[in-house]
């Protein structure tokens, strides 16, 4: 039995274990029958032209696990953005940890999605939002709307500036041969609200684990959200990130996407508009090496005129591993006055590395600017060669101009603390030591 019949069977017996209501059921039911109708993605579809996951899904991958793993703080502190405050949502295997978390409804809900989905005080907002940008096609996503029961539920109430900010991890112990998890996070952020999150998913043990996650993000009127993916697993682990952004008049939504670690990584990163003066920011970070594979899939949907968007996406590629670019920028005809950027720049260490970029515009408006560029090549020889010659060594040479390459996106991470960890994150890559953050 292959991994989509064993998910198929198994979807009556699931909704039988977990308390769900008659409109949640039609929900799930409606997402497995599509999972079921078109199954996994392949490289037929163009949307997944240069990402296979037939080598993946050979695992016999365990979907319900029912034994649990402790962990001790001690050996995951590293994870944690612990030189800070911060609010703590963590999970182990797809089981909350009530130990190693720090929720709060104090001033503002950073809890658990099983409660959300459950509680009847919780009815009106999971009507509002549960399940509502998140894709009804894209078959992992409705393969996370059928199954996912846990997750991150965060709710900012209007005008709250939360002071500290929100880390959502999760970890795999190996505790399965190789698992299968499939988070789902609902963050809502009110009107002129801010808030900073940071997502991991991070493998504790060489076992293989597939995780697909589906987070769905609603900013209202003026709400500014800052929101980091730390993506450095181990090279048995295997990430698909589908997130869906909605934002109102005059909000103001960052992503950063740091992506260095895991066999592979797809990130599907979709934004839609539904305002004026809306400002949508996308930037990734990505150094990859072995057998590695990093796609990222981009859409900014320009609905509503005088709005922006950025996209500005760097990639280090070495040894055998794959970079893809995949990105779109959509100008209905309405939105005029729109200014859209697109930047892929890429940088081939080894002879054997593959980048495939696909920037693309459509565009259905005529006052509007918009942009796009892709570069693919190799380290200048010339500012290496006067580098050493001012007595920079070789290593510590190159080093600085792939930091000096991927410096735009460091610089524009709001948390010193983060920017320092993935700085140093980055010098660990390159493999060197340079005695300085950026």
């Amino acid at each position: 039995m292959d991994l989509k019949e064993k998910l198929v069977s198994s979807f009556m017996a699931f909704e039988e274990q977990i308390d769900v209501t008659s409109q949640l059921h039609d929900v799930r039911t409606l997402a497995i029958r599509n999972f079921e109708n078109k199954g996994f993605p392949t490289k037929k579809e163009e949307a997944w032209k240069y990402t296979s996951l037939n080598a993946i899904l050979k695992n016999d991958f365990t979907v319900f696990p029912k034994n649990e793993n402790a962990v001790e703080f001690k050996d995951v502190k590293k994870y944690f953005l612990h030189e800070i405050d911060t609010y703590k949502v963590v999970f182990i295997d797809g089981i909350f940890s009530s130990f190693l978390s720090s929720t709060t409804h104090e001033g503002l809900d950073v809890c658990l999605m099983s409660s959300a989905l459950t509680k009847p005080k919780y009815k009106m907002v999971i009507d509002e939002y549960y399940n509502k940008i998140a894709s009804k096609e894209e078959t992992l996503t409705t393969l996370n709307t059928a199954f996912a029961t846990e997750g991150a539920y965060i709710n900012i109430p209007k005008s709250k500036i939360v002071e500290k900010p929100i880390e959502i991890i999760y970890f795999s112990t190996g505790i399965e041969n190789a698992l299968m998890l499939q988070p789902r996070n609902l963050i809502i952020v009110g009107e002129n609200a801010h808030v900073q999150i940071i997502e991991r998913h991070q493998g504790l043990h060489e076992n293989a684990v597939l995780t697909n996650a589906v987070t769905e993000v609603f900013a209202k009127k003026r709400a500014i959200v800052d929101y980091y993916k730390i993506q450095n697993d181990l090279p048995s682990a295997n990430l698909i990130d589908n997130t869906y952004i909605s934002q109102k008049q005059e909000s103001r939504v960052s992503v950063h996407t740091f992506s260095f670690g895991g066999n592979m990584t797809r990130n599907n990163l979709n934004f839609y508009h539904f305002g004026e003066r809306i400002d949508s920011t996308l930037k990734g970070i990505t150094i990859i090496g072995d057998k590695q594979h990093v796609d990222h899939y981009t859409l900014v949907h320009h609905a509503t005129p005088n709005c922006e968007s950025h996209q500005n996406y760097k990639c280090i590629v070495n040894d055998n591993a794959t970079g893809v670019f995949n990105g779109k920028i959509y100008v209905d005809k309405e939105a005029q006055k729109t200014n859209a950027f697109q930047q892929n720049n890429n940088i081939l260490l080894s002879d054997k590395a593959t980048v495939n970029a696909k920037p693309q515009l459509e565009i259905f408006a005529d006052d509007v600017k918009c942009s796009h560029g892709c570069t693919i090549g190799q380290l200048d020889e010339s500012a290496m060669f006067y580098m050493q010659q001012r007595g920079i060594p070789k290593q510590e040479a190159k080093a600085l101009l792939m930091f000096a390459f991927c410096n735009e996106a460091i610089e524009s991470i709001k948390i010193a603390e983060l920017k320092q960890r993935i700085t140093k994150i980055i010098a660990n890559k390159l493999g060197v030591n340079l005695g300085f953050d950026l």
